[in-house]
């Protein structure tokens, strides 16, 4: 798993014999799309990390301690993880599209299931959903024929022409090209005539014959004949009404009659007939007469805004319709009563952007999409949430299908991360995963003792702090809430004995919570004119304190004890001041901050002035600072856009040696790693640990299925990493890795030593 081909590893997954198999198998497929391009070491990593995250400890220990010949060990094991991401539904990662994924619509070609899908990157692909892969090669989007720009599918839906599948998709410029799905060419032209861009497009068939329904920006809903490529009806200008909101469009058969249902901005959810009559005439050919005009019949109402998406089913020989909308509700409504089915169906938290219907184990369900992240499974008979939400997606989903793979009911989903999933709805297979966490971003993280426990708390984009056992990554109490907007920064410290997490809030206000019961302490703290950007904490004359800094350039110091900042804001920073840490000089409390003037400041935070002048050199903002010491002297560490960390001794106020290269540091914490002092900096998925002052690697680069947000030491020598809303500690393995280019490793290889690591294990023992 570690060193094969991703490829051939995952063509071997399905149809495991065991429970254990399949476990692993779902371990694999988790980040597959991020460790199939990646080297062998750096899947080690993530597959380590894939399997803590599903809450297997072994087994990630088992990755961690791969041997790859000629690499070296991380030196590093993944204790534990969240699972929030994870689940064990998800069958197949699609990549390929180079943006987002609009739409997607299922469809079957030689007998194999397909899905079409259409994104921001202009493109409509076909993927093989048995064989996971592309089946032709990506077809543009349709050039416009004055401007020579290519439009953005938008929308997308399967038929079948004269035996042949195709799929109509419509695009932002107002055309709707038809796609034949056996060769991946254009079955003919484009169909034209909307005069600004296409909304929404559904199929059905009408007295024999394929046709289209589409709606646009223009305020028209449309009818087509896709054997000819003809426009053939079209609502009249008298409902313009009906037609000026509309969202999103499918058909049903009512009383034997092909009906169109569309959905609008107005909250409405509309019937429109289509009356056959004079639209075909006999013979051979069935040539197609003019004007059928679709004519609205009842009016459906329930949501509280706008509605998004509709898709219809049968249940019992009765036609059904469910639709979604920005109320975050799904409905159920019976076409040919027309009245809502039960009240609406809650547990998305954002909009819902689409909905498919099928059905799982012989009963009805419907499979929507939100901007939430989530796909939800809802049965509709019980008219009740299936499970969990699906999860996986780090972006809006914003379109599902439904479709039949090996005799196993699946959705395929599209989403604004570039990828497209696929999940079995039968639902069988391993359910372990790591604790659920942040349904958003990790933002911030620190540590802290509570109970006698160490504890990591982390803030996020989700508007919650939660807090975490080190030693079990359990959720410790209910997560922190009331917050107005996402918790960018945040510090601990310890107020009369308890322990406390400082906060910023979005007016700019600095909260004091109380990490035992959850409490907020006291009012906020107001001051800053602009969003707090840092936070670090101290003791000041035995008093504890918080040193904050913001857009507004200024470092400010709070009491935290009475509630009030002390003394005047600490000015000099020319530009916003982007990171804080706080350290001890010759005995005196300091505050180092860093920031958009290119500069590093060390604040007396006793005396409330500044400490010589600014430290100098980098090129470009500095992104992140944090203070430890190197051969017994206080020193700083600060890293920038310019792709170089410098070391600064705080006692001489100048750079100690030469910038350390690298990329353009995210994150950055030190640590102590072998009983020495060490920088580990996080970007994009990866977090490098370097020896201090030489700037050494120490172990393989470690990889991480998600970007990597905060970085924080751990007691113990353990290291908390926030990874797109996951959180995960990683431990020294048993023997410190040493850092490449010593004394009797040639070439900078790494090794690790015998000695036993006397520390933090992950399990809330000491080793």
């Amino acid at each position: 798993m570690v060193s094969g081909d991703p490829e051939h590893v995952l063509a071997t997954l399905d149809g495991m014999p065991d429970s254990r198999a399949r476990f692993m198998a779902a371990v694999y497929r988790a980040s597959a799309q991020t460790h199939r391009d990646m080297d062998a070491a750096r899947r080690r990593q993530v597959l380590a990390t894939d399997a803590a995250r599903f809450g297997d400890r072994d087994l990630a220990a088992g990755f961690a301690a791969v041997e790859l010949p000629g690499r070296p060990s991380s030196g590093w094991t993944v204790a534990w993880a969240s699972g929030s991401l994870l689940d064990h539904r998800l069958v197949h990662v699609l990549t390929g599209h180079a943006g987002r994924v609009l739409v997607i619509a299922a469809a079957v070609v030689d007998g194999r299931p397909v899905a079409v899908t259409g994104g921001s990157d202009k493109t409509v692909r076909v993927w093989d959903l048995a064989g996971a892969g592309q089946i032709h090669a990506p077809l543009p989007g349709d050039v416009d024929p004055i401007t020579a720009v290519s439009a953005e599918a938008v929308t997308v839906s399967a038929a079948v022409v004269r035996g042949r599948p195709v799929a109509v998709t419509g695009s932002d410029d107002g055309r709707m090209p038809v796609v034949d799905l056996t060769t991946g060419e254009h079955f003919r032209k484009p169909l034209s005539g909307h005069r600004d861009g296409v909304i929404a497009v559904a199929t059905g068939v009408l007295e024999g014959r394929p046709v289209a329904v589409s709606t646009g920006g223009d305020e028209t809903l449309r009818v087509w004949d896709l054997s000819t490529g003809r426009k053939t009806g079209e609502a009249g200008p008298e409902h313009r009404a009906e037609t000026a909101s509309l969202q999103a469009v499918t058909t049903a058969v009512v009383d034997g009659a092909l009906v169109v249902l569309t959905a609008g901005r107005d909250g409405a959810v509309r019937i429109w007939s289509l009356d056959p009559a004079g639209l075909f005439a006999s013979g051979a050919g069935r040539t197609p007469l003019a004007r059928v005009r679709p004519q609205p019949r009842h009016r459906l109402t329930g949501h509280e805004g706008p509605v998004l998406a509709v898709a219809s089913l049968v249940v019992d020989g009765h036609p059904l319709a469910v639709t979604a909308g920005a109320d975050h509700t799904v409905r159920i409504w019976d076409l040919e009563a027309r009245r809502q089915l039960g009240p609406p169906l809650t547990g998305h938290t954002d909009r819902v952007w689409s909905v498919a219907a099928t059905t799982v184990d012989r009963r009805p369900v419907a499979v929507t999409a939100g901007a939430d992240h989530t796909v939800r499974i809802w049965d509709l008979e019980a008219r009740r949430q299936l499970g969990p939400p699906l999860t996986g997606h780090t972006d809006r989903v914003w379109s599902v299908a439904t479709s039949t793979v090996d005799r196993r009911p699946v959705a395929v989903t599209a989403g604004a991360d570039h990828t497209v999933r696929i999940w079995d709805l039968s639902g069988t297979g391993p359910a372990e995963s790591g604790p659920a966490g942040h349904t958003g971003r990790v933002l911030a993280a620190a540590t802290a003792v509570v109970d006698g426990r160490p504890v990591a708390v982390t803030g996020g984009e989700d508007r919650t702090v939660r807090i975490w056992d080190l030693a079990t990554g359990r959720p410790v109490g209910s997560p922190l809430t009331g917050f107005q907007d996402e918790v960018p920064v945040l510090a601990t410290a310890v107020l009369d004995g308890r322990p406390v997490a400082v906060t910023v809030d979005a007016d700019c206000a600095v909260s004091t919570w109380d990490l035992l019961d959850g409490r907020q302490m006291g009012a906020p703290l107001a001051g800053h004119t602009g969003r707090v950007l840092a936070v670090a904490t101290a003791v000041v004359d035995g008093r504890p304190v918080a040193v904050t800094g913001g857009s507004d350039r200024t470092v400010r110091i709070w009491d935290l004890l009475d509630g009030r900042q002390v003394g005047a804001p600490l000015a000099g920073h020319t530009g916003r001041v982007l990171a804080v840490a706080t350290a001890v000089v010759d005995g005196r409390p300091v505050a180092v901050t860093a920031g958009w003037d290119r500069t590093v400041r060390v604040w007396d935070l006793t005396g409330g002035e500044q400490l010589g002048d600014p430290l100098t050199g980098h090129g470009d903002w500095v992104t992140a600072v944090a203070a430890t010491e190197v051969d017994g002297r206080p020193v700083a560490v600060s890293a920038s856009r310019d792709a170089t960390v410098r070391l600064w001794d705080l006692t001489g106020g100048e750079q100690l040696g030469d910038p350390l290269p690298g990329d353009p540091v995210r994150t950055m914490t030190t640590t102590a790693v072998g009983g020495r002092p060490a920088v580990v900096t996080g970007r994009d998925e990866t977090v490098q640990i370097r020896e201090l002052p030489t700037g050494l690697p120490i172990g393989a680069e470690l990889a991480f299925p998600l970007p990597v947000g905060p970085l924080v030491s751990a007691p113990g020598g353990a290291l908390l990493v926030g990874f797109g809303r996951e959180v995960a500690v990683l431990a020294p393995r048993c023997g410190r890795p040493q850092a490449a280019g010593r004394a009797g490793e040639p070439g900078g290889s790494v090794r690790e030593t015998g000695d036993e690591y006397d520390g933090y294990d992950g399990r809330g023992e000491d080793g």
